[in-house]
């Protein structure tokens, strides 16, 4: 039997003037997928800290967390290997960068949408609870 491998990720959301940043990359299918930032906590590595690092990463932009949002836990299968990992999110706005990912064999490619935008777009179950989530914020 294969051991349960546990993963935990912690990622940023941006909203700006009632739009998101969203990102495009490829899942483990290789089947390209908007969703929002996220990326592995390093050892040592406070979620915070993951979360700010990753959007700086994927997105070019520097952030601050202005709160936490959302905790997703879900399971997937990597090949032959059952994972459950939980995502941290939290809720961010810019402070500076040049909006240009430090990765870009990861980003295919990054967009400013509405809410309404994003809920055609969104495809993962956990993204679309946030978009859920930040449609009822004042």
């Amino acid at each position: 039997m294969t051991a349960i491998k546990k993963e935990h990720s912690a990622g940023g959301v941006i909203l700006e003037n009632g739009c998101l940043l969203l990102i495009m990359m490829r899942n483990l299918k290789g089947d390209k997928v908007w969703t929002f930032p996220k990326g592995h906590i390093e050892p040592g590595e406070t979620p915070e800290a993951a979360a700010v690092r990753e959007v700086a990463e994927e997105t070019g932009w520097d952030c601050v967390i202005t709160g936490p949002l959302f905790t997703a836990n879900y399971s997937f299968m990597r090949g032959d290997t059952p994972v459950e990992k939980d995502v941290l999110w939290f809720l961010m706005r810019r402070e500076g960068g040049d909006g240009v990912p430090k990765t870009p064999d990861e980003i295919v490619d990054m967009k400013w949408c509405s809410l309404e935008e994003a809920d055609g777009l969104l495809a993962y179950a956990s993204d679309l609870e946030i978009l859920d989530l930040l449609k009822k914020l004042p």
